[in-house]
């Protein structure tokens, strides 16, 4: 099953982002085969990440979340917010 992974960063988390970032990217490497596309929200004007999207194939919600909740991102409280969402590909088709 399919999992939208939106996270939105604190006011001010750019530094912890780019501190962070080489943890967030090893601990993705494994799920490689089972994400779909991934990447950052950007600041209107800019190229500053203030978030990021995560399409994932997962087992069932449980594992969303925890997937999520062990984001090395997640675990250095980068994020204002996240949510996980079931997700459903429809176009292109």
């Amino acid at each position: 099953m399919h999992f939208a992974v939106i996270c939105k960063d604190r006011p001010g988390g750019l530094e912890l982002r780019a501190r962070t970032r080489a943890d967030h990217l090893v601990y993705l490497e494994p799920y490689r085969d089972r994400i779909l596309f991934a990447g950052p929200f950007l600041a209107a004007g800019s190229d500053n990440s203030i978030g990021g999207l995560i399409v994932i194939d997962l087992p069932d919600l449980d594992a969303a979340r925890a997937f999520a909740g062990g984001d090395p991102y997640a675990v250095a409280g980068l994020f204002e917010t996240v949510e996980v969402l079931p997700w459903r590909k429809v176009i292109p088709s």
